[in-house]
């Protein structure tokens, strides 16, 4: 159990760090052959504090917690969209959470529960820390729209 806690505060300080550092690699794709995918989360608890996003495209990068593109959003009315652009097909997963005392990472209890809503594509939420190969999206010939609910 404490280990499964300790794995979720290191996956969340990782991506805040990613995410604050706006390391957002773009890799060199032809506008012809580019898509894009739109992420929307609906119904988020308050409008306090912004949402950070990280894109993942591999299994090994979300291991190592290194994002291709990190992003953060405002939320309106309960509402943050998102659009990662100029991707190149391939396997994709997106992972948010709602920082929402605004303090540029997510918190966590003492014993290591998070106190902050998180996501991720597919939106499948198990014990511990997420999994690429739960969220993981394939983009292939069109634009993607997914909701992700925290």
């Amino acid at each position: 159990m404490v280990r499964i806690l300790i794995s979720v505060v290191i996956y969340a300080i990782s991506l805040v760090g990613n995410a604050q550092s706006n390391n957002n690699i773009n890799t060199s794709v032809n506008v012809e052959d580019s898509f894009k995918i739109d992420i929307q989360i609906n119904k988020v608890s308050s409008d306090q504090g912004k949402i950070y996003f990280g894109l993942y495209d591999s299994q090994e990068n979300f291991n190592r917690r290194k994002p291709i593109k990190t992003t953060n959003a405002k939320i309106v009315e309960g509402e943050a969209k998102v659009v990662f652009e100029n991707l190149k097909p391939g396997t994709y997963a997106v992972t948010c959470f709602h920082d929402a005392n605004d303090n540029g990472r997510m918190d966590f209890e003492a014993s290591g529960i998070p106190t902050e809503d998180y996501g991720m594509t597919n939106n499948v939420m198990s014990f511990g820390p997420p999994q690429f190969a739960d969220g993981k999206i394939e983009l292939s010939d069109k634009d993607l729209i997914f909701e992700i609910k925290l």
